[in-house]
């Protein structure tokens, strides 16, 4: 397993595995409240065979290489991640997403875990097009967006139903050329 310094603060970017299950279970109820206000791994993981049936998703995802997951670790806790949702390599697509508790924000954390993760789809895996895509009402993720150079392409209307409401999708992107320049 890797570990990817994210600075000097002591946070690290790791993969997350099926056999962390029960560190992410609890993680999950730390900022369930939190996370779920946007971000369906709150009601994905309600328990812990749930979140390891999550983590075993992405761990088959990555087996066939359309999908990975990333914890973001203070020192020996998890306290977010990182993922890419989607991966679409031979159309050089991908989609980042993101997720923290409430103990781990301000710091700059998931700006620094989606730019390694965007760095290395484009440097090491030939990525033109890295996509975010967000709910209008998730502030916190649209700052991200912009704090990783992307540029809003349009909002998809009432795109889909998030706990019993009509949600607007915001899609951000920054293309290779785009994140190379900047």
């Amino acid at each position: 397993m890797f570990v990817k310094s994210l600075g000097e603060d002591g946070a690290e970017l790791r993969p997350l595995e099926p056999w962390q299950a029960e560190e992410f279970f609890a993680h999950m109820e730390r900022g369930r409240e939190s996370i779920g206000e946007h971000i369906g791994f709150a009601d994905a993981a309600k328990d812990l065979e749930s979140a390891r049936r999550l983590l075993q998703g992405y761990a088959d995802k990555a087996a066939a290489d359309i999908g990975r997951i990333f914890g973001i670790w203070l020192g020996d806790k998890l306290v977010g991640g990182v993922l890419f949702r989607i991966m679409d390599i031979p159309q050089g697509r991908v989609e980042v997403g993101c997720w923290l508790e409430p103990s781990a924000t301000g710091r700059g954390l998931v700006t620094r875990a989606a730019s390694v993760l965007i760095d290395w789809a484009i440097r090491e895996r030939g990525v033109h097009r890295v996509e975010w895509m967000v709910s209008s009402r998730n502030e916190p993720s649209i700052a991200v967006a912009r704090r990783l150079g992307m540029s809003r392409d349009g909002v998809l209307r009432s795109h889909h139903e998030y706990r019993g409401v009509r949600q607007d999708l915001e899609v951000w992107s920054v293309l290779a050329s785009e994140w190379e320049s900047r």
